[in-house]
This record gives structure tokens, C-alpha cells and sequence, in this order.
């Protein structure tokens, strides 16, 4: 009875408002490329700790690219590695950005959709989707709204946060939350496509 009560308030988060030190997410100071049309942000440690209260009713996903995943590492509750966008191959070169070139995964939608149905779970399911730092992310929960997913959340500041003032990503984020996470790969969590 205590799971489902903590998952009930996990899952009631139109404003996320979790136990602890959190605050609820000012959605006017989210920053233009990490808003989304719906509006459902989470900051990494209200991440953790929906993940953790919903268990399997909720998905969580690291959208960043295989590279990131594999060489950076991922937190211990994801549920897979589906790329919202990958390196072009040969890689391109991205002269704005200064970086090589990441296009959309157009396979991302249907490999979402194929993880959600193995667990049983519709577009009314919560979603949490992760990326470096809240960008792609934010990109990724807008076009699984466009699909017809409802509870689709942006994590603001990803796996390893915003930059700050010394060009390092220390601010915020997954890792500089301490949150569990980890190197080893796990095949079920891969994506093979």
C-alpha cells in the first residue's frame, strides 16, 4: 500500500513537487532550447526519485547518443538507451555548433513505442527522458507529445548539467547530484539498431 501511495504522488506531477529540498521548476526561467510544449520538466534529482517510486510503471530513458552512453556512462534506473539523435556516418562536421553533426533518429518514436508496449504501458505512461544536459532532451519529449504520449518529462539538467563558468559541465546534473550511476553496460538497456 506505501508503494502505490509513493507512486501516486510520483505520478501526480503536473508541477513537479517532490520530498525533499527540491523546489517546483520555474517554467518562465527555463532556458528557450531546453522548453518543451508541454511544459513537464524534472531536475535530475526529482528524475531519481520518480524513477524510484514508480519502478516499472514509469519509463526512463537516456537519450543522448551510444557514444555518450557507453564512454560517459548512464545512471543505474534507466530503462534503455534509445538515441534521439546520433553522428552522422562518415561523420559531418557542424561549424555553429563546433561539433560534429547529430541528426534525428528516425527509428526514436517506434522504439520507444516498442519498450513501452513490452512493459504493458500506454501513451498515458510517464516518460522521463534524459540527455547530456537538457537540450536534446527537451527536443525528444516535444516529438513524443506529437505522437500522442501525454506524461513526457525533460530532465533540465541531464546526465552531466550545464556548463559553468570555467567550460565545464559542473553546475548541475545527474553526476554532480551523485546520484547512482554507472559504467557497465547492460545489453537489455542497449540500443541495437
Amino acid at each position: 500500500m506505501v508503494k502505490w501511495l509513493a507512486l501516486a504522488a510520483a505520478l501526480v506531477v503536473a508541477q513537479p513537487v517532490l520530498a525533499g529540498p527540491y523546489q517546483p521548476v520555474d517554467k518562465a526561467a527555463v532556458p528557450e532550447a531546453k522548453r518543451t510544449a508541454s511544459g513537464l520538466y524534472l531536475t535530475a534529482p526529482e528524475a531519481h526519485a520518480m524513477k524510484t517510486a514508480g519502478g516499472d510503471k514509469v519509463l526512463f530513458l537516456d537519450v543522448r547518443t551510444r557514444g555518450e552512453f557507453m564512454f560517459l556512462g548512464s545512471p543505474i534506473v534507466t530503462d534503455a538507451n534509445i538515441p534521439y539523435a546520433e553522428m552522422d556516418d562518415p561523420p559531418a562536421w557542424d561549424a555553429a555548433n563546433k561539433r560534429y553533426k547529430l541528426s534525428p533518429n528516425s527509428d526514436f518514436a517506434a522504439a520507444v513505442a516498442a519498450r513501452l508496449e513490452k512493459r504493458g504501458l500506454g501513451k498515458d505512461a510517464p516518460i522521463i527522458v534524459m540527455c547530456r544536459s537538457g537540450d536534446r532532451s527537451s527536443r525528444a519529449a516535444d516529438l513524443l507529445a506529437k505522437a500522442g504520449y501525454t506524461q513526457v518529462y525533460s530532465v533540465l539538467d541531464g546526465f552531466e548539467g550545464d556548463m559553468g563558468k570555467q567550460g565545464r559541465r559542473d553546475v548541475n546534473g545527474w553526476k554532480n547530484a551523485d546520484l547512482p550511476w554507472t559504467y557497465q553496460m547492460d545489453e537489455s538497456k542497449a540500443y541495437l539498431r
